[in-house]
């Protein structure tokens, strides 16, 4: 772009260093421009981080992704006249690699939104980088609670579960039952101090008491000294804070060792329908847990279900069904308001009502919680199963508000008191 008639005079009439100064700036407009018109003109941008090949590869992992593309090919392909291309990154149980991954996403790719099915300290770091540059992360795979208590942001969106949907309605389902003595074993960060917390805490408010805790690292394959440690202590509950191949790997050891036949219940705090599946109905039957999807409750949860199953040949878990409804709700957000502008999309997003097959009676706080009505589950017997993929009891419906702490109790700075 060459300066117009009166750029060159004051160019002119100013000392050498002032006009360069002033050349200068008039250039980075004009890339400023450049690169708007770019970013408006291309492909609109959604972002999915995910744990392809680790601990949490079942749960989120390359099925985040299709139910991503599921979701976006549904809508119709295209948003604002633009059409929708889907990014994909593993981030390798890193929350380092995972905030690298999204800065350039945000930086050089100009994409509109993230969504994980990653751990809580890479939901914590994305949601960060959001607040800062102004775009929205929506966690589906993450649970801490922390993403809509202090460490809330304006851009955040907190969609699946959290710890405390999901330690309350296990632990009030159990106590309430008469087991009343807990021991933990956790995993050993974030998300797993969180859920063992918000477990722990319910649990003695009810009357309960815990006898220990024992934490072990991420991906650990050999949990003979926790359960050890477990079964020492003579607690009647034994609960696993922890996700994934850890919480398959641990239960399984545990039935070896004999917690259930010497009367300690066993309760996996965070289940998902592939970790009954990789277990097995003789390991896991009669364990119950909290989700917040189960494909085969229902007509609607059917139809989404076999229609993922014919592209990825499994059943979603209730990540990735629940990434599924984030991204239209996300989408047609940003059709209605006609603009990709967060402050706008997520204003549309806090006045809607969200009712689908995986958001029942659903709404997004000013704190970013999704809240939707949850369910407690129990895993089959064999002879209860038609089939590989029938799982579970739905034994109780969970209204949201009763499921999730309450707004008056959150810690988020955006919240009025």
């Amino acid at each position: 772009m060459r300066p117009t008639g009166l750029g060159r005079a004051v160019i002119r009439g100013l000392p050498a260093r002032a006009a360069a100064g002033l050349a200068a700036l008039a250039a980075a407009a004009v890339l400023s421009f450049a690169s708007q018109v770019r970013a408006e003109d291309g492909p609109f941008r959604i972002g999915v981080i995910v744990d392809m090949s680790g601990v949490y590869a079942s749960n989120g992992g390359p099925g985040a992704v299709v139910a991503t593309k599921m979701a976006v090919q549904d809508f119709g392909g295209k948003v604002l006249g633009r059409p929708i291309e889907v990014l994909s990154a593993d981030y390798q149980n890193k929350a380092e690699v995972a905030s690298s991954i999204v800065r350039k996403w945000f930086d050089v790719d100009n994409a509109n939104m993230a969504i994980e099915s990653t751990d809580s300290s890479a939901a914590l770091a994305m949601q960060k980088i959001g607040q800062e540059q102004k775009r929205i992360t929506i966690s589906a795979g993450s649970a801490t609670d922390a993403l809509t208590n202090k460490a809330c942001s304006p851009y955040g969106i907190h969609y699946v579960y959290d710890t405390y949907s999901l330690a309350t309605g296990a632990a009030r389902a159990i106590v309430g039952k008469g087991r009343k003595t807990w021991y933990f074993i956790g995993a050993d960060y974030a998300f797993g101090h969180a859920l063992e917390n918000e477990t722990a805490e319910t649990v003695q408010k009810l009357g309960g008491k815990v006898l220990g805790v024992s934490w072990h690292p991420l991906s650990t394959s050999d949990f003979a000294a926790y359960l050890i440690a477990a079964q020492s202590s003579g607690a009647q509950v034994v609960g696993f804070a922890n996700a994934g191949t850890d919480t398959s790997n641990a239960v399984k050891q545990a039935v070896e060792f004999g917690l259930p036949k010497s009367g300690q219940k066993l309760a996996g705090l965070l289940m998902f329908n592939t970790d009954v599946k990789a277990l097995g109905l003789p390991v896991a039957q009669g364990m119950e847990f909290v989700t917040s999807y189960d494909w085969n409750f229902d007509p609607q949860t059917r139809d989404f279900g076999k229609r993922f199953y014919e592209q990825f040949h499994a059943m979603p878990t209730m990540i990735q069904a629940g990434i599924y409804s984030a991204v239209q709700h996300y989408l047609q957000a940003v059709q209605e308001v006609g603009t990709a502008d967060s402050d706008k999309v997520m204003a549309r997003l806090r006045a809607t009502k969200f009712d689908d097959f995986f958001a029942r009676h659903g709404h997004l706080r000013e704190d970013g919680l999704m809240v939707h009505d949850m369910f407690l589950a129990e895993a089959k017997t064999p002879q209860e199963s038609s089939g590989p993929w029938d799982l579970v009891n739905i034994l109780k419906v969970i209204p949201g508000d009763e499921a999730y702490a309450s707004l008056a109790d959150s810690q988020c700075p955006l919240v009025k008191k």
